[in-house]
């Protein structure tokens, strides 16, 4: 079963999430700030990560330059997903390996969905 960690800190978006990949078959984890993704992505060892840009105390991007650099995890899919779109943020997710930068409301949970189902396949 593919592992999924959502790093998300609106209860609401990432329960729907959660919800949304377990009924599809997907081992799903949740957790809300940076430091808890990368003790949980080291703990579980997920396929992919779907990491929002905007959280408390260190941003995604933060997180991702600590992924990158953490032997043990530094190759996890990343899927960027945020309602922050900003060029800057943006580039630098795609330079510390982000597959994708989504832009929430552009896309409904089934278009996710298939974007992190055509990511797993790679």
């Amino acid at each position: 079963m593919k592992k999924i960690l959502i790093i998300e800190d609106e209860q609401m978006l990432a329960e729907m999430y959660r919800d949304r990949f377990s009924k599809e078959g997907f081992d799903v984890y949740w957790v809300v700030d940076a430091e808890e993704g990368i003790e949980k992505a080291r703990e579980i060892r997920p396929d992919l990560i779907i990491l929002d840009i905007l959280l408390p105390q260190a941003s995604g991007i933060d997180f991702l330059e600590r992924l990158r650099s953490d032997s043990e995890v530094s190759s996890t899919k990343v899927i960027a997903y945020s309602n922050y779109d900003d060029a800057i943020s943006r580039e630098r997710a795609k330079k510390f390996g982000a597959r994708e930068y989504l832009i929430k409301t552009d896309y409904t949970p089934k278009e996710v969905l298939g974007i992190v189902k055509k990511h797993l396949e790679d």
